[in-house]
């Protein structure tokens, strides 16, 4: 595995009534791009709002309404952090996509179609038991969406420190 250095502001969208935004435990139960249901607790954080607006516009494709018709005390929230200077896998370049088993076009195959998690969750179980801090990514919402970042939610690490919640109205339009 290839590694990155990351740092600094992170956010996350987060359902308003979460009292820690950064507890990893739902995905450990439910899953997510990196973790399998009922494995391991992830935080999946963003590197900025570009990233943050692709998961909200992703969440109601296809639904027949749209985040502004959601009542403001229901709207996700925007949850700032800041990371410390620490050493992440790297899925974000061509050679560390490679390094782990993906095609240097990740999040898309060779033809353009998404690698589906089923593709992403056993590297994401291999990086979790070589004791790593977390995965680097390119988002797999588009260039558009910029960074990802799966922080690793382990036992005895310190919790992400929250910065500021940012109303919904503040930070999608």
């Amino acid at each position: 595995m290839r590694h990155l250095r990351r740092r600094g502001r992170y956010v996350r969208v987060a359902d308003p009534h979460w009292a820690d935004p950064f507890d990893g435990r739902y995905s450990a139960q439910y899953g997510g791009r990196w973790n399998a249901p009922g494995s391991f607790p992830i935080v999946y954080l963003t590197r900025g709002r570009p990233g943050a607006r692709a998961y909200v516009r992703r969440k109601f494709a296809g639904r027949p309404y749209g985040p502004e018709l959601l009542a403001p005390g229901e709207a996700p929230v925007l949850v700032e952090t800041e990371l410390p200077d620490e050493r992440y896998v790297d899925v974000v370049t061509d050679a560390g996509c490679q390094a782990v088993g993906l095609p240097k076009t990740y999040p898309v195959d060779a033809v353009g179609e998404p690698l589906p998690w089923t593709r992403c969750q056993p590297i994401g179980q291999r990086v979790w038991d070589a004791a790593e801090l977390g995965i680097a990514c390119r988002s797999a919402l588009g260039p558009a969406a910029g960074e990802e970042l799966a922080w690793f939610d382990r036992e005895g690490r310190a919790r992400l420190p929250v910065r500021r919640r940012v109303p919904f109205d503040e930070w999608y339009w």
